[in-house]
């Protein structure tokens, strides 16, 4: 999923309310894949343009078929996805996020994928699972991101570390040491308080074996892993390390390129923003596996493709999503946006098997975890936001903050 999509799962209530309570047309008599027909696909942000320049590559090859690729932004797509199941005109193909397969699943608009065709082996098990609700797969993996530690090594140096942090003592020893021996002004980029702060917390819970709602469906946020977690997470905040109030819409690019905030947990984008737009620390910076606790791992993010259940161009559409989500096309797909490819074949050859950044991205995605596919997904996910947030400005104690959560989000899951 984009980097900051949302769902609004009160659509839910009010799709159900037009009628669509676990229905979805059987969409006729499905058009053969090899008859001339029109397939529609739409895509987000950046890419719904990209996607329809890999559009016509495959019109060129599969002359019968014309791709009508239409751009949708993610501050408007969940509502305009919402709209268009409800008046049962979803496209053929569209591009969805982890956060909002189990809405639309739950919908009944989504045709289940062909596991005879593809096969969850291929991808990365996190991937596979955004795509899955209740141990059924409705979306293809089309690609993945992760989050990884940034952090500036010429920095490190003048600190009088030599070596990435390994794990959370390490970590916050190298935060300490950038500020009293390197002279930064924080020791590390984590965000205090708002919309998603969740996500920068990932890493920490999930590393102490930590999660907001088990394999069971049950709320498990104030379990004493997550506790744990937390305090850690509150604890640069307590000692100054990271900065507790940080405007909306902050970019920390800047300021690890001027050396203000020397790491940072970051998606494979910063590596093209940093090359790009911080050029004079070119070769002062790396990248590095999640700090450990009792493992290193991150969260998993990225997005599906899915097939409308009232299409009746299924068998064309999975062909098409078969071309995206193949080795070559992935390779190709990565080429043309920098998304990391959700085939694990795609990163045996070329740039993604030569950069090493690259490979400590695919690394970490091997223990990456995603998110459950609950239609109240984000209801539940603000409220672990509030329960941070309290933790951060000294408001609460992360088992106190944890507790309230915890029941809160009881009420959600039940």
């Amino acid at each position: 999923m984009s980097r900051t999509a949302r769902t609004v799962s009160s659509a839910v209530a009010v799709a159900l309310a037009l009628g669509l309570s676990a229905c979805g047309g059987s969409g006729g008599d499905d058009v053969a894949a090899d008859a001339k027909q029109t397939l529609t696909v739409w895509a987000m942000g950046a890419e719904g343009e990209k996607l329809a320049d890999v559009a016509k590559e495959y019109e060129k090859d599969h002359p019968h078929i014309t791709v009508k690729v239409t751009p949708v932004g993610w501050d408007v797509a969940h509502q305009k996805l919402v709209s268009a199941a409800a008046a049962g005109t979803l496209p053929d193909v569209a591009q969805m996020g982890g956060s909002y397969m189990g809405e639309f699943a739950e919908l009944g608009v989504l045709e289940p994928v062909d596991t005879g065709r593809f096969d969850e082996k291929d991808f990365f098990p996190a991937g596979w699972k955004q795509g899955e609700v209740d141990g059924t797969a409705y979306g293809v993996p089309w690609y993945v991101d992760t989050r990884v530690l940034y952090y500036r090594t010429d920095l490190a140096e003048k600190a009088g570390v030599a070596k990435a942090p390994t794990d959370w003592k390490e970590m916050r020893e190298l935060a300490t040491a950038y500020q009293k021996k390197a002279g930064t002004k924080w020791g590390l980029s984590i965000q205090p308080s708002g919309l998603d702060t969740v996500q920068n917390f990932y890493s920490f819970l999930y590393s102490a074996g930590g999660a907001i709602v088990d394999d069971k469906g049950e709320a498990v946020i104030d379990s004493p892993e997550a506790v744990r977690a937390l305090e850690e997470y509150g604890s640069y905040f307590d000692k100054g390390l990271a900065n507790k109030s940080v405007p909306p819409g902050y970019d920390v690019v800047k300021d690890f390129g001027n050396g203000r905030v020397p790491m940072f947990f970051g998606g494979p984008w910063h590596v093209t923003l940093l090359n790009e737009g911080q050029p004079q620390i070119k070769g002062k910076w790396a990248v590095a596996p999640v700090p450990a606790d009792k493992t290193s791992a991150s969260m998993a993010g990225g997005s599906s493709l899915v097939v409308s259940k009232d299409s009746e161009h299924k068998a064309a559409a999975t062909e098409f999503i078969s071309y995206l989500t193949g080795t070559e096309g992935q390779a190709d797909w990565y080429e043309r946006t920098k998304d990391l490819p959700a085939n694990t074949a795609a990163w045996d050859s070329g740039k993604l098997a030569d950069d090493a950044d690259l490979q400590v991205f695919k690394q970490q995605m091997d223990t990456a975890q995603s998110s459950p596919s609950l239609a109240k997904w984000t209801e539940i996910t603000d409220k672990v936001d509030q329960a941070i947030a309290k933790v951060t400005q000294g408001k609460a104690s992360a088992q106190d903050a944890l507790k309230t959560a915890q029941s809160e989000i009881e009420g959600l899951v039940k």
